[in-house]
């Protein structure tokens, strides 16, 4: 294929001279990224490893509050960042070194999008048997075999 491929990330705000200026900006801003996920993977500071709200208590719509935001407002600021660090540096991978920026917008859409569908739904299924795990394990019962 003649065609160029386009030499500018985060939209437009950096530009490169070269398609290899660009792969080396793209891998030193993954390394950046995975960097900060060791520092905080490794030092896990204690003011995130607290949710950012409590649940909801009394009353059938706290019961519907709690069933909607558990996945997300209820879990730990740590494991929240490392979910969104990790979802930046999978789209960084697939929009610049698999070249899907210069794919149609079609092909692009249906990629990402259902991309984006199963990984909402992993986070959701593991999350909630995470959950129920772990619940086991701190009330010392067992409710049924997993």
């Amino acid at each position: 294929m003649a065609h160029e491929h386009k030499l500018e990330i985060f939209r437009g705000t950096v530009k490169f001279k070269s398609n290899t200026q660009k792969i080396w900006g793209v891998l030193v801003f993954l390394t950046i990224v995975t960097g900060i996920e060791v520092i905080l993977g490794i030092y896990k500071p204690h003011a995130l490893l607290g949710s950012l709200m409590t649940p909801f208590e009394g009353g059938l719509l706290a019961t519907l509050g709690n069933i909607l935001f558990s996945p997300i407002i209820y879990m730990k600021s740590l494991n929240l960042i490392f979910i969104v660090l990790t979802i930046v540096k999978a789209y960084y991978i697939t929009w610049d070194f698999m070249h899907m920026r210069d794919e149609t917008k079609a092909l692009q859409r249906m990629v990402v999008w259902t991309a984006v569908f199963l990984i909402c739904y992993l986070i959701f299924i593991l999350l909630q048997e995470g959950g129920y795990i772990e619940s086991v394990y701190t009330n010392g019962y067992v409710k049924r075999d997993f």
